[in-house]
């Protein structure tokens, strides 16, 4: 860029994968990739509708939002209460580590597990290209929460967001571009 020419935006737009069954999968101890869960009040009947369907169940076949009755029987699975403030308290703990590597005014909480993050001004300050503070802020996550992190890059909202939605929810890092 020459001088005075504009410097181009780059936001992440980070979502937490299968949020709630994440959390509940890491509360217990368990691997949220590996374990079959989902959130649902166990309670009420078979037509309950499951709040949440962990990754490895969404891997074998099971969508997300499904009644209980919709699950096969064959597959053997856990069924967590909801826990709402739980999930509030990890979303503010997922806030705090983002708050590690931007200010407050560059983070825009989008819902309890999507933020979108503004990392322009701090790609010069951390040496970093966009996709390796990417990677660097989910590790933390990751490594502070317990939660897994799916990440769109994108030059505006919009872009960062279709990334997500389109390529990094199925990418192998979790990274879309």
């Amino acid at each position: 860029m020459g001088e005075g020419a504009m410097e181009q935006r780059q936001y992440l737009c980070i979502d937490q994968k299968s949020y709630y069954a994440t959390v509940e999968c890491v509360a217990r101890g368990l691997d949220p990739m590996t374990t079959d869960l989902v959130v649902a009040d166990p309670e009420r009947s078979e037509n309950t509708i499951c709040l949440a369907v962990s990754a490895h169940l969404k891997k074998r076949g099971v969508q997300n939002r499904c009644r209980i009755k919709d699950i096969p029987s064959s597959l053997k699975y856990i069924i967590a209460q909801p826990r709402m403030q739980l999930y509030i308290d990890c979303a503010a703990e997922i806030y705090g580590v983002f708050l590690k590597y931007l200010a407050p005014e560059d983070i825009y909480v989008y819902s309890i597990d999507e933020s979108f993050l503004d990392v322009t001004p701090y790609l010069k300050m951390y040496g970093l290209p966009t996709k390796e503070l990417a990677k660097k802020i989910m590790q933390d996550v990751k490594d502070t929460v317990g939660t897994i992190c799916t990440c769109g890059i994108g030059t505006n909202l919009y872009l960062a967001k279709i990334a997500l939605d389109l390529t990094a929810k199925h990418a192998d890092d979790f990274i879309g571009e």
